[in-house]
């Protein structure tokens, strides 16, 4: 199991972050625009966590080379289930420098751009209390 499975399965914030390169790109699968930055990227880690409910990864999938990560993933938001993965890109020092999330169906990706809207204040002062642009 690859470390940030793990972090993320075991809920530890910290090791999560520590996995994040200072560089790192998060592109949403809900916002219009990447966002650079470990900070905002812990933040949004943070929220996702506590808006999706019964979160799971069914599949891990490895490059050969070990630069590239897929984990599939299932989840519910509010009400919705929600399919979707993880894709992961890591530096040459094995940390994340770019984190692509996808999910579907439909239906669900509204749920989880309505639950992370209502975070998103949130999450904005915690990336600023770690000194992050937002």
């Amino acid at each position: 199991m690859h470390p940030f499975r793990a972090a993320v399965e075991a809920g530890d914030h910290e090791a999560v972050e520590a996995l994040l390169a200072d560089g790192v790109v998060f592109t949403s699968p809900v916002a219009h625009r990447p966002y650079p930055g470990k900070a905002i990227t812990a933040a949004i880690l943070r929220g996702v966590l506590r808006v999706f409910e019964d979160f799971r990864y069914v599949r891990e999938i490895a490059d050969p080379a070990g630069r590239d990560l897929v984990l599939v993933f299932t989840a519910k938001a509010g009400d919705k289930e929600v399919h979707g993965c993880d894709i992961l890109h890591f530096d040459e020092d094995g940390l994340v420098d770019d984190l692509t999330v996808m999910v579907r169906p439909l239906s669900g990706a509204h749920a989880l751009a309505e639950a992370m809207g209502a975070q998103f204040d949130r999450i904005r002062q915690e990336a600023e209390a770690q000194g992050g642009r937002t």
